[in-house]
């Protein structure tokens, strides 16, 4: 495209190689913080409802095995993957719009796949597309983890909450971790198989090892780059939305919710 030397290719491709192995690293630093950010408002919260119930709640921490707490511990570690499931699909249909408007341009102007085209590609409504898609598809997911938290408290109250922030910072942070390492690992083996020659073992590219490969990264890629680094944010909003309307929760029936189950 850029009408570059081939070998400017092969530099670039190195780099984005040893560049993917350092995100990974770095995110590895990231996701740290955001568990350990996620894990000091987590404890906050429970400091002020025990304040604000003069001790008669989590006097002595948080018991996990009260059936409420259990109950949304495991809705809590049900938030991230569906989280991760949602952005995934977003790109998915993201990108599927964005091959839909290339080939609509390939048709109405078939001199673009010239050696030396004549005619220049609307490069504007590809940008517009992801523009687009890069806002409407966050709503759904970012409703969700706004949504989850307040409802929970609002209708299970303090205890429902506390299980839900547990169970959504241990998945959260063990889902970060796979999805950032094997998106870059997946990016890499690609073009680790596109550098073999064609009589090696690996064939190289255009080889079927070389097509699973590129499956691969196709999944690899929002692994790495969407879904795995906004699991950061699920965990500190979730913790951050529980502490802020903390007290709103307690109001509510002495922290027993709507429902007042416990």
């Amino acid at each position: 495209m850029a009408e570059l030397d081939p070998s400017v290719r092969e530099k670039t491709d190195a780099l984005d190689a040893a560049g993917n192995t350092t995100a990974a690293i770095g995110k590895g630093f990231a996701i740290g913080s955001a568990a350990l950010v996620s894990l000091a408002l987590f404890g906050a919260f429970v400091t002020r409802i025990r304040f604000a119930s003069n001790d008669e709640l989590f006097a002595d921490g948080v018991n996990m095995l009260e059936p409420l707490t259990f109950a949304f511990l495991i809705v809590g570690g049900m938030v991230p993957f569906a989280f991760a499931a949602m952005t995934m699909k977003s790109v998915g249909l993201a990108a599927m719009e964005m091959v839909m408007e290339v080939q609509r341009q390939f048709d109405e102007k078939p001199h673009l796949l010239d050696e030396n085209p004549t005619e220049r590609p609307d490069y504007d409504a590809c940008i517009a597309i992801s523009t687009k898609a890069s806002l409407k598809e966050m709503v759904a997911p970012g409703a969700m983890v706004i949504f989850t938290p307040l409802l929970t408290g609002i209708f299970f109250g303090v205890t429902a909450v506390s299980g839900l922030l547990v169970g959504s910072l241990i998945a959260s942070v063990q889902l970060a971790i796979s999805m950032s390492n094997s998106g870059g690992a997946w990016d890499n083996a690609k073009k680790y198989i596109e550098k073999q020659p064609a009589e090696s073992e690996l064939k190289g590219k255009g080889s079927d090892i070389h097509k699973a490969a590129v499956v691969g990264d196709t999944v690899g890629d929002p692994f790495k780059d969407t879904s795995g680094p906004a699991l950061n944010i699920v965990m500190k909003l979730m913790a951050v939305l529980s502490l802020v309307f903390a007290d709103t929760f307690f109001a509510i029936n002495e922290g027993g919710g709507l429902f007042n189950l416990s």
